[in-house]
């Protein structure tokens, strides 16, 4: 009854970010490793929301405002009794521009995740390391050299960029498909981001383990559904604009708090 009640651990999942929390009141010198990459942030962040957001703003509203006069045109030749449609175009109107501004927000807050990260990454790394001694009071770290090191994040970054384009070209041709097309699209998009996200959030922890790229995959999977209130939360807090400058580093920790509880358990 309780695992129906917690979603089968999605909840469960989606209560990480609230737990590091309560981790960082008990220990306070966590937060010190959180400043620079809060700081990474607001820079990066200054210049995403100036150049690609209030670009993509730019694009949205001539979107909506093309559709809207294409609308207008139609109704134009239509009867006057029809005349009450004038109404629902606008309503349409602003339910188009509403969707297209927070798939805006969620790709910016997606591509400063991709951007804070990589530059942050020997601080959230520390953040990592911390956190895991912490819960497990004990670290595993698989040495393999700067230089394969950085070959390795590098092959980890081109490998998410291939299953996004590769899912995202099959989940666009599947969305012309009638009636469940949208659905399709939908969930699959879904479906792909919180991939993403967890990817992201998890690989401090799974990282240090040397795991294949494939069996991070796995691991993310093998959590469902808890994986994926995990990146609901997380795909939440890194939508919100401005606000995800301080709350990406608390995803990385609470990605690792999650690994902590939910993978280190069961060796994968």
């Amino acid at each position: 009854m309780l695992q129906i009640i917690t979603g089968f651990g999605f909840f469960s999942g989606m209560s990480y970010p609230f737990r590091l929390l309560g981790l960082f009141v008990s220990n306070p010198s966590l937060l010190s490793y959180i400043i620079v990459p809060i700081l990474v942030n607001i820079v990066v962040g200054i210049f995403l929301y100036i150049g690609l957001f209030f670009f993509g703003w730019e694009i949205t509203e001539l979107l909506t405002d093309s559709l809207l006069n294409r609308l207008d045109l139609l109704l134009a030749d239509l009867p006057s009794w029809l005349n009450g449609l004038d109404y629902l175009v606008i309503f349409l109107a602003w339910l188009i521009r509403i969707i297209l501004s927070v798939l805006l927000l969620i790709l910016t807050g997606f591509i400063l995740v991709q951007f804070g990260v990589l530059l942050a990454a020997p601080w959230y790394g520390s953040l990592s390391e911390k956190i895991e001694k912490i819960k497990t009071d004990n670290i595993e770290i698989i040495e393999v050299g700067i230089v394969r090191d950085i070959w390795r994040a590098i092959l980890f970054e081109l490998k998410k960029i291939v299953l996004m384009l590769s899912c995202g070209i099959l989940i666009f041709f599947l969305s012309f498909l009638p009636v469940i097309g949208a659905i399709i699209s939908t969930v699959g998009g879904l479906t792909v981001t919180g991939n993403l996200i967890c990817l992201d959030f998890f690989d401090a922890a799974l990282e240090r383990r040397r795991l294949k790229f494939r069996k991070k995959v796995a691991l993310v999977w093998k959590t469902f559904p808890a994986s994926a209130g995990f990146a609901a939360i997380c795909l939440l807090l890194i939508s919100v604009p401005f606000i995800n400058l301080i709350t990406i580093p608390f995803c990385v920790g609470s990605g690792t708090l999650f690994v902590c509880d939910r993978i280190l358990p069961c060796p994968p």
